[in-house]
């Protein structure tokens, strides 16, 4: 199972939120290109990026902080955030992202998703945002009726890299990652799945690879509050 760090970009700096609330948010850094560099040297494979501003505004807001961590680290980087259109998505990929991942249009333009996988393979994800299994889009402020597990079905077949399955009501809130209902996701679909919300403790990145079905974990607050030790938990999890 892959560790992702993450890195939420809040206008220019190095933030996490509380169960996706834009007032509730902490900043751990200024500068998010010295925090990615840290995670690489510390080992990970991957980094995780999302663009906070972006999600509201529709499109990249925080570019010059990603294209900063794009430029001083060497492994793979995966982008959310505002990414609504093929024009931005062949940018962020010619910009050296390894990924990009697709939370509201996945909804509102389920078209673009497999046209975007079948024009770039292996570099398209989608990120499936929930509350109580049901999907949020446009940075979390607008829910909706449709069920994680329809949705990712609608996929199956597009080519997707990944999808990421974020818990609102768990992200931010170190209390857990929702291992039943990613567990579920995972099973029910063919597509990897990575867990992201809550993952807040080594027993919770144990915890979701011993259930042999879930892909990856994402953490952001756990590794900057030093409740998870990057360096300790990648040697575990390849161990």
């Amino acid at each position: 199972m892959i560790l992702y760090p993450a890195i939420d970009l809040k206008d220019g700096q190095c933030v996490r939120l509380l169960k996706g609330d834009m007032e509730a948010a902490t900043v751990f850094g200024d500068d998010p290109a010295a925090q990615a560099a840290t995670f690489v040297d510390a080992g990970c494979a991957w980094v995780h990026l999302v663009d906070l501003n972006g999600a509201f505004a529709g499109r990249p807001v925080n570019a010059e902080a990603v294209e900063a961590i794009l430029s001083r680290v060497d492994v793979p980087c995966q982008l959310g955030g505002g990414i609504r259109d093929m024009a931005t998505i062949e940018s962020w990929l010619d910009k050296g992202l390894a990924r990009v991942i697709l939370g509201t249009v996945a909804v509102e333009d389920p078209d673009l998703v497999r046209q975007a996988a079948r024009a770039f393979p292996g570099k398209v994800a989608v990120g499936l945002d929930a509350r109580n299994g049901r999907v949020a889009t446009r940075g979390w402020a607008e829910e909706t009726d449709v069920m994680v597990t329809d949705l990712a079905r609608q996929f199956e077949d597009a080519g997707v890299a990944a999808i990421i399955y974020t818990d609102i009501d768990r992200d931010g809130a170190m209390a857990g990652p929702n291992i039943p209902a990613t567990g579920a996701l995972a099973r029910a679909v063919d597509i990897p799945v990575i867990a992201s919300g809550g993952v807040s403790s080594m027993d919770d990145l144990l915890a979701l690879r011993d259930t042999g079905v879930i892909a990856g974990a994402i953490s952001g607050r756990a590794l900057y509050d030093g409740a998870i030790d990057l360096r300790a938990a990648l040697k575990a999890l390849q161990g």
